[in-house]
């Protein structure tokens, strides 16, 4: 499970996309950039069960951000 999963715009003007993330998994923080076509860019080393969390990061950007 993802544990404070933070998302903020990459850019001032919102209308440009692609939004900077981050949240905590088994403990350890793990950040990237989330891009309009869905994928992802890890700032931080790779995350173990990564296909695990890319699903999870799309369902929480579809909740929170394309609602």
């Amino acid at each position: 499970m993802l544990q404070h999963f933070k998302f903020k715009p990459m850019f001032e003007n919102d209308q440009l996309p692609g939004w900077d993330i981050s949240f905590f998994y088994k403990n350890e923080r793990i950040t990237g950039e989330y891009h309009p076509d869905g994928s992802i860019v890890w700032k931080s080393k790779t995350p173990q069960d990564e296909e695990t969390i890319k699903t999870m990061i799309h369902e929480l950007m579809l909740y929170h951000v394309y609602d």
